[in-house]
């Protein structure tokens, strides 16, 4: 079965890495083109998904650089807008384990200045599934347009929203407070461990589903790094092993994770609607699947997604939920 497109709506942002100088008194940044919802746009694209990029983009030397990525990972940006405004700037400083710590230079930048004009005429008559997340959510004035543009759709295709919270840049509060009304839009919350320490602090990882399952979400599945996820469908609960890899950084791991979700629901036909008919065998056995090409993303540096030729075959069989329950929950065999 050939998969639907998914239409993925938020920012690109310019991820500049610190790395030694060559002199004394300088500071060299290598720059590469990022942002969580074009990690993921691009990322699903690789994998063999149609993926459309509903983005503002700048005209500026990021901006083209942004550009010239989506479109050579085949992105379809028929629908993005041409910015007046500059580009969105990050600049990190990678740890010893290959995490990213962020300063962000956003003020008044193009991803944030959505109009309900821009939107108006995008015709989602052949997707199967509208993604959004991070900075575009809560970054105003746009934010509250994206809002707006995701309960017109939900009727009509799946809603996948990644809060990604970002700290240093906006509240943790701002998101907690959206994220209940995010709940009753979204079919699918995919958020990392962090978020939900950000989010809910001290919540063990089953109350916080069960808190946002409340509030409307079907499918919450939290990413846990090398310990795998947490997949929980209306309560029902199952862990995903993780993959070991060898680890370059972690930058753009859970966009990846998110592709590979929403691709392996995809193909074979799971999404469009309120995912009404999913099973629990059926969320484990793609978030194995995400999970592959999350590892695949931290084996090289940056968010730089797989190809699908570079992973291996992948088996569609559902065998893995062979583990007996426990309480509410199962635990995967590791493969």
């Amino acid at each position: 079965m050939s998969p639907r497109q998914i239409t993925v709506l938020g920012e690109c942002v310019a991820d500049a890495f610190t790395r030694p100088a060559s002199a004394p008194h300088e500071l060299d940044l290598h720059v590469l083109p990022g942002g969580g919802p074009a990690n993921t746009a691009v990322a699903l694209a690789r994998l063999g998904t149609p993926s459309r990029f509903l983005a503002r983009l700048s005209g500026d030397v990021f901006g083209r650089l942004f550009r010239d990525r989506l479109e050579a990972s085949g992105v379809d940006l028929s629908d993005a807008v041409v910015a007046s405004e500059p580009s969105t700037l990050a600049v990190a400083e990678l740890d010893a384990q290959g995490q990213a710590a962020y300063a962000f230079h956003a003020h008044s930048t193009a991803d944030w200045q959505w109009s309900g004009a821009e939107l108006a005429g995008v015709d989602l008559s052949s997707t199967a599934c509208l993604h959004t997340g991070s900075l575009a959510l809560v970054q105003q004035p746009g934010a509250a347009v994206v809002e707006e543009f995701l309960a017109a759709a939900a009727s009509r295709t799946t809603i996948s929203i990644d809060p990604n919270v970002r700290p240093l840049l906006v509240q943790p509060a701002t998101y907690r407070e959206r994220l209940r009304h995010w709940c009753r839009l979204a079919d699918i919350l995919r958020l990392s461990e962090d978020d939900v320490r950000l989010l809910l602090p001290e919540t063990p990882l089953d109350q916080a589903c069960d808190f946002w399952h409340a509030a409307g979400a079907r499918l919450i599945v939290v990413t846990r790094g090398a310990e795998g996820a947490l997949v929980s469908l209306d309560g029902e609960r199952v862990h995903v092993p993780g993959v070991t890899a060898r680890v370059v950084d972690t930058v753009g791991a859970g966009d990846s994770f998110t592709a590979g979700l929403l691709h392996h629901l995809g193909a074979r036909g799971l999404l469009g609607g309120r995912l009404t008919g999913l099973g629990l065998g059926e969320v484990a056995e793609a978030c194995l699947f995400a999970a592959q090409v999350a590892a695949l993303t931290c084996s090289v540096a940056g968010p730089n997604p797989p190809w699908r030729s570079q992973l291996p075959a992948f088996p569609s069989t559902g065998h893995h939920l062979t583990g007996s329950p426990v309480g509410p929950e199962k635990t995967l065999p590791s493969r």
